[in-house]
């Protein structure tokens, strides 16, 4: 879990944005929407195959 700590004569805005970048670079949100609700290990593999073809396609155009 990602944590800051307030700094002296810091805005409350300021440490909310911090936290928010620091959550974001950990992979938290991330991870959280991918565990959000149950895939079969087939629609998982599935998916992982389909990101593969689509980032293959960007790379190739």
């Amino acid at each position: 879990m990602s944590e800051i700590y307030v700094k002296e004569n810091e805005s409350l805005d300021n440490a909310l944005k911090r936290f928010k970048r620091a959550t974001a670079k950990a992979g938290v949100m991330q991870d959280l929407r991918k565990k959000e609700y149950y895939q079969s290990p087939s629609v998982r593999r599935r998916k992982k195959s389909e990101a593969a073809r689509k980032n293959k396609n960007k790379r190739y155009y």
